[in-house]
């Protein structure tokens, strides 16, 4: 029998199954401090000036800045300090020629005044008088009406992620609440009479159920909710009753092992009878992760990962975690943090196959350094001693020591 029916590019596979995607369109309203990672629903429009009056951009004096036109050390301009602003008042002082009053950090400015003079430009010469040793120009040290943002403006846009400036920002305006698409849940499914719950001493042959866990911690990680359907028995009548009870609790479903061409694995036929179009994709050109597979059941796509921890966890960010942001409709997913290193050995591929291989970073000789870390894709340890991964593109056959290399650094 061949080994893989139909063998994709990671980006083929992706794209093949987000351009039958059906995205998501329910949402919810949530307290908007609550909605950090969440994506936006619709555009949200400020709801008013910010700031809404002249702020100070420092402590200093408040000044008419036609006053202070040629002032210098040799030369001051002296001026009269009539009074401060006070922080959070608005100000009862009007100047006139010559007149200053105090002004502090986001602070009012008196009636009139057109600039601030930064205090380290002044001497003061008694209680009610300063000489200003530097000139500014109109609106020098003040932000202006709407000069952050403007009433009807577009602050975040539909399908626009949540960052924590974004909660800050639309709490400036007091915009408490804001309108979200809905979480995808992900229901997580474990094959494999091997597999044991993680509180339990394996008996020989047997091994702790790691990927449940993992998998669902990457999809909270990206945005999704995790349903734990548990670990079920090589059986493809028990496969399929679990899968469908995952697809009827959950937008998503993933099976993690059982997408090899082993005769115990039976997720392609589990994926095939649950609905249409089924299987899409039985393997990708990538290592590790060949026999991944991606599905589409009526409306939810289905993803059978590898059993090997690594393999999973890399094929997860490939194709499950953009999967999970294009439910939400999210416009920009969050990029991989990336750095540039040194290749310290070799790193073997062949042509038309996308490698991932984890390297430790370090520096040597003021230069940030990537050493490769080799080892077989059920080693879990390999990952966690990583701090990122070099990919080799399908068209390269290798890397080589000394190269400059991108490095996808971890979180």
């Amino acid at each position: 029998m061949p080994e893989f029916f139909n063998v994709f590019a990671p980006d083929v596979a992706l794209r093949t199954l987000l351009d039958r995607l059906q995205r998501r369109v329910e949402t919810e309203t949530v307290p908007t401090h609550q909605a950090l990672g969440r994506v936006t629903a619709e555009a949200v429009l400020a709801s008013e000036h910010l700031p809404a009056f002249p702020r100070s951009t420092m402590d200093g004096y408040a000044v008419r800045a036609r006053d202070t036109f040629g002032a210098s050390e040799s030369l001051p301009a002296y001026l009269e300090v009539v009074g401060e602003v006070r922080m959070g008042q608005a100000p009862d002082i009007t100047l006139a020629t010559g007149q200053a009053a105090v002004a502090y950090t986001v602070g009012m400015l008196a009636h009139r005044a057109d600039a601030v003079v930064m205090v380290e430009n002044t001497q003061q010469i008694d209680a009610t008088a300063i000489e200003v040793l530097r000139p500014v120009a109109p609106g020098e040290n003040v932000v202006q009406v709407g000069e952050d943002v403007r009433s009807g403006e577009v602050i975040v846009p539909a399908g626009g992620l949540l960052r924590p400036q974004d909660i800050g920002g639309l709490l400036a305006l007091g915009i408490t609440q804001v309108k979200v698409r809905c979480r995808p849940r992900v229901a997580i499914v474990s094959t494999g009479d091997e597999i044991v719950a993680p509180d339990t001493a394996p008996a020989p042959g047997q091994i702790r159920d790691i990927n449940t866990y993992t998998i669902a911690a990457l999809v909270a990680q990206a945005g999704g909710v995790p349903v734990s359907m548990g670990v079920v028995k090589d059986d493809y009548e028990a496969q399929r009753q679990m899968a469908v009870e995952g697809l009827a609790q959950a937008d998503m479903l993933i099976f993690s092992a059982g997408s090899s061409v082993s005769s115990r694995d039976m997720t392609v036929q589990v994926l095939n009878s649950l609905g249409s179009p089924g299987v899409l994709v039985h393997g990708i050109a990538h290592r590790p992760g060949k026999p991944t597979i991606v599905a589409l059941v009526e409306d939810k796509p289905a993803f059978g990962l590898p059993g090997n921890p690594v393999s999973a966890m890399i094929v997860f960010g490939i194709l499950v975690r953009p999967t999970i942001y294009a439910l939400t409709g999210c416009a920009q997913p969050p990029q991989p943090t990336m750095v540039r290193a040194r290749l310290t050995k070799n790193i073997p591929s062949v042509t038309g196959r996308e490698d991932h291989v984890q390297v430790r970073l370090f520096d040597a000789d003021r230069e940030l350094c990537a050493e490769p870390v080799f080892g077989k894709s059920n080693l879990i340890y390999m990952l966690i001693r990583a701090a990122g991964v070099v990919v080799v593109p399908l068209d390269k056959g290798g890397l080589y020591a000394g190269e400059e290399v991108p490095v996808q650094v971890y979180d």
